[in-house]
């Protein structure tokens, strides 16, 4: 069995694109109408890719706090750099639970948890 992607059902199909590919650095594979109302974008390749979902019979979509995209980053600290220029607030970290790696977590812009993380060299 092979894993495929993770599905998220967004408020704005634009706004959350233009957030995947600019913030996270997933890059926009597929773009279409799944019939009336309702739109489908693939980000992403390789192991790494994400659905997401517009239908606008789904009214204010609420993420909650049961879900975290975690993605690996090579610095950190440019990661954080690049966040706070774009104006978006870190939730939580960085955070370094164990001498291997070291995290921080910001939301998208429908409240999904997006966690980079990097991973450190053990000496």
């Amino acid at each position: 069995m092979k894993f495929l992607w993770t599905t998220i059902l967004v408020n704005n199909m634009d706004e959350s694109l233009k957030f995947y590919e600019e913030i996270v650095g997933l890059k926009m594979t597929e773009r279409f109408q799944a019939g009336p109302g309702m739109e489908i974008s693939f980000l992403g390749e390789g192991e790494t890719k994400v659905e997401l979902i517009y239908n606008e019979k789904f009214k204010k979509l609420d993420a909650g706090n049961r879900v975290t995209l975690g993605f690996k980053v090579e610095s950190l600290d440019e990661k954080i750099n690049f966040i706070k220029e774009k104006g978006i607030k870190i939730i939580t970290g960085p955070i370094e639970p164990n001498p291997s790696i070291k995290y921080f977590i910001i939301k998208d812009p429908d409240g999904v948890k997006i966690q980079f993380a990097q991973q450190l060299q053990s000496n």
